[in-house]
């Protein structure tokens, strides 16, 4: 038995020594995108509080990292086409739904690994390291679940860090300017909570006579 093999064995006995914990898990992998807008949300505020251009463009760019990275993984988990754990080996038994996608790369750790760039754009604060545990207690439940390899789980979140980082380094410059122009629009509201600056007015030119 693989390294690999013996660790999901592992795993996959420590959860079926942990009932309590099954609830918590199927419920962390089955809402794991709404943890994910809960924390977009309070990137958001946060941004809004800031008023910079740059963070702004950071929160617009984080949901659109993470559909990037979902456009990648799906072509490359068809071209691999790997069964789940819970379909090709005996000993390892599946909470929940075992699943028929491919295994290849793991869906939910390519979106963890790209909100986890996006949030750490925008701040390198609690909100952002609370992500960065959410995004491995989510990977993590898919091995628990006995739906992947761990190899699945690391290949999605550096699949998803990379493809969103590598594209926000491409559009980084114009998603600034973007969200600088927004500004200065009607929807400033959403984007800064502080009010526009305005240049003092000039004052009156005295009339003589």
């Amino acid at each position: 038995m693989t390294a690999e093999l013996q660790l999901l064995t592992e795993i996959n006995n420590f959860a079926q020594s942990t009932p309590w914990l099954h609830q918590p898990m199927l419920l962390l992998s089955t809402y794991a995108m709404v943890v994910y807008v809960v924390l977009w949300v309070g990137a958001w505020w946060f941004a809004r509080r800031q008023t910079s251009p740059r963070t702004m463009a950071a929160v617009i760019w984080a949901p659109i990292g993470v559909l990037l990275a979902e456009l990648v993984s799906e072509p490359l988990g068809q071209a691999v086409g790997e069964k789940r754990p819970c379909r090709t080996l005996p000993d390892i038994e599946a909470i929940g739904k075992c699943g028929k996608g491919s295994s290849f790369p793991s869906d939910h750790a390519v979106v963890a690994g790209a909100v986890v760039v996006g949030l750490l754009l925008v701040s390198r604060r609690l909100l952002a390291w609370v992500g960065v545990l959410a995004a491995l207690l989510i990977a993590f439940s898919r091995l628990y679940l006995g739906v992947h390899y761990p190899h699945d789980t690391v290949a999605g979140l550096v699949l998803g860090v990379g493809v969103s980082l590598a594209g926000w380094l491409v559009v980084r410059v114009v998603l600034t300017r973007l969200a600088a122009g927004l500004q200065r629009t009607p929807i400033r509201p959403l984007l800064a909570s502080a009010p526009a600056r305005t240049s003092a007015s000039a004052p009156a030119t005295p009339v003589s006579g």
